[in-house]
């Protein structure tokens, strides 16, 4: 019994200490759980406080944006409104503009209705004069039919002259624009790329002396000496009261170098007597040799031209000794082959083939005076027996126009040599030739019916020509001008061109009283 007693005592026990536990772990729960439902409602509380919050920011930024995007648009609509504005503006503008063109042209048209009308009504007006005039004709044409008919020949011929004057100035005008403006390109492009120096020659040469009594040596006992060195060279010898000086004087500038040469050496070497002066002749010549072939082929070598046959060769040397109005040929040479090349390069053509007829086109002048025959006859013959190409020697003989040119090359030559000669400084004029060739500028330009006087102007350039109003009218001055200009083309020798100017001038003169 105590056993049942104790073990019904420990159960009691043990059912009094779990009842106990459980009660307290009851309590200790529900305390706990009483503090997280005060911090669930705790967070939910704070949680929807702070959606609220976030709400209303979330409100206030939509209302901002919406705020922001109403100003936008409420902008945009504004600039839109000015630009339709403008738009409407400009167009308003464009309308009126529009319906002043439109009155204008109604305008004219109305006025150009009014002039048509007037023109027929014009027109109708001739046609009855015209009509009078014939029967008017037809009635005095009694006195004989020829005299009838010469005078309606000469109203028609005046009529058909004017027509004629009209249609040659418009043809001639719109050439000339064309063929200007392109010959003007490429010449004035040729002229500024080729260099040119001005020279002037003379047919003197001077050699300086050491001092006065070198005159006498050269002299020589009864004159001995200045005879020997005169018939040696074909120079003459010309020893005055010019001091330390002495003058050669001679046409042919090879013969005159070759004195000079000659002179200097003796000057030098100091034993002047015939058998010394013959020595050093001969010694000067063999230098004017070699000095010929060095200019010819620095000439050649300087244009870039290959393959041209040593004795040309020796005679564009030559031309360096040879003046044309005081222009040295040989320089004159080498610049129209520069021009031709130039040219040529603009045109497209074959460039070496402008610069070798450029080169010789005056190879004559090395020849002409010691052969019968122009520089040009000669000059074709030269390049004929050296077997130089038919451009060449077309070019060399066309070059003054003795011969119609047959290839572009040739032309080329031809305007080159003009602009060589004609540039200024280039040549240079005796005044007699100068005053003939305004004399006769004058006298051709005179001798044309109307004509009342004519002036060459501007060195012979221009030559103005005044005429008699009653007797040219205006339609007649075109004719006359082109009739004196090729005339002059025909009749003279003149480097460029020269300019017609045609004056007329009539006044009517009255009195008020």
């Amino acid at each position: 019994m105590e056993i049942v007693i104790g073990v019904v005592l420990v159960v009691i026990a043990v059912v009094a200490t779990a009842i106990v536990t459980t009660s307290y772990q009851k309590k200790v729960t529900a305390a706990t759980i009483g503090n997280a439902e005060d911090k669930a409602r705790e967070i939910i509380d704070e949680a929807l406080k702070t959606a609220e919050n976030k709400k209303r920011e979330g409100l206030l930024e939509v209302k901002e944006e919406s705020i922001r995007t109403k100003n936008e648009l409420d902008k945009e609509i504004k600039e839109r409104r000015a630009e339709v504005q403008r738009f409407e503006r400009r167009i308003q503008q464009k309308e009126e503009n529009i319906d002043k063109k439109a009155d204008a042209i109604e305008k004219k048209e109305a006025s150009l209705i009014a002039r048509e009308e007037e023109i027929s009504r014009q027109k109708e007006k001739i046609a009855k004069l015209n009509e009078e005039r014939v029967q008017e004709l037809e009635r005095i044409s009694g006195l004989t039919s020829d005299q009838a008919k010469e005078y309606l020949l000469k109203i028609v011929e005046d009529e058909v002259k004017h027509e004629t004057a009209v249609l040659v100035k418009e043809l001639e005008t719109r050439a000339k624009e064309e063929a200007d403006k392109k010959a003007k390109e490429y010449v004035v492009n040729a002229i500024q790329r080729c260099a040119a120096d001005h020279v002037s020659e003379t047919t003197i040469s001077v050699v300086q002396l050491p001092n006065d009594e070198m005159k006498g040596r050269i002299i020589g006992r009864e004159g001995r000496n200045i005879r020997t060195l005169e018939t040696l060279t074909g120079v003459d010898l010309i020893i005055d009261d010019t001091p330390e000086a002495v003058v050669l004087s001679g046409f042919d500038p090879i013969r005159r170098e070759v004195a000079r040469i000659a002179l200097e050496k003796l000057i030098v070497d100091g034993r002047i007597h015939p058998a010394r002066i013959e020595e050093m002749v001969e010694k000067a010549q063999r230098e004017v040799e070699m000095m010929i072939k060095e200019e010819g082929e620095a000439a050649v070598l300087e244009v870039g031209v290959h393959g041209i046959h040593p004795e040309l060769v020796r005679l564009l040397g030559k031309m360096k000794f040879r003046t044309s109005y005081g222009q040295n040929v040989l320089k004159h040479s080498i610049e129209v082959a520069q021009l031709c090349g130039l040219l040529a390069a603009e045109l497209g053509l074959d460039i070496r083939l402008a610069k070798r007829a450029g080169l010789l086109h005056d190879i004559g002048k090395a020849v002409d005076h010691d052969m019968e025959g122009s520089h040009i006859q000669l000059g074709s013959e030269l390049c004929r027996k050296y077997k130089e190409s038919a451009v060449v020697i077309n070019a060399v003989e066309s070059h003054h126009g003795d011969v119609e040119p047959t290839s572009l090359i040739s032309c080329l030559v031809h305007a080159a040599d003009t602009i060589s000669a004609a540039r200024p400084g280039a040549r240079r004029e005796t005044l007699e030739t100068y005053t003939t060739r305004l004399k006769q500028l004058e006298d051709i330009t005179n001798n044309f019916k109307g004509v009342e006087k004519s002036f060459a102007i501007q060195a012979g350039r221009e030559v103005r020509v005044m005429v008699v109003p009653d007797q040219i009218n205006d339609a007649d001055m075109v004719l006359l001008a082109r009739d004196i200009s090729k005339q002059i083309e025909a009749e003279m020798e003149y480097p460029g061109q020269i300019k017609v100017n045609v004056i007329r001038e009539s006044r009517v003169v009255d009195y008020a009283k």
